[in-house]
């Protein structure tokens, strides 16, 4: 029955013990908050294309040949006149 009562934990094994628990919560918790922030945070590719400008169009539909040059200066000079605030 000696036995039993022959091996009591030392001064150092009740730090090592809370030592390691206080460890064992502090990762525990990090881990829960880091991967809280994770699925709380927003998708980080939300970049919505804007639309193209009016002059940019203008210059697609020269690039492919549907207007001419002429008509392209013409169609220009009169987006730059009108201002992108004036009515249509």
């Amino acid at each position: 029955m000696m036995f039993w009562y022959d091996h009591d934990i030392s001064g150092w094994g009740w730090f090592a013990m809370s030592a390691s628990m206080i460890l064992f919560w502090a990762l525990t918790i990090t881990v829960a908050v880091l991967l809280f922030r994770a699925l709380a945070r927003p998708p980080e590719h939300t970049h919505v294309p804007s639309a193209p400008t009016a002059e940019q169009v203008l210059a697609h539909r020269l690039a492919r040949g549907e207007i001419d040059e002429d008509e392209y200066r013409r169609r220009l000079g009169a987006l730059r006149q009108s201002g992108p605030g004036a009515p249509p």
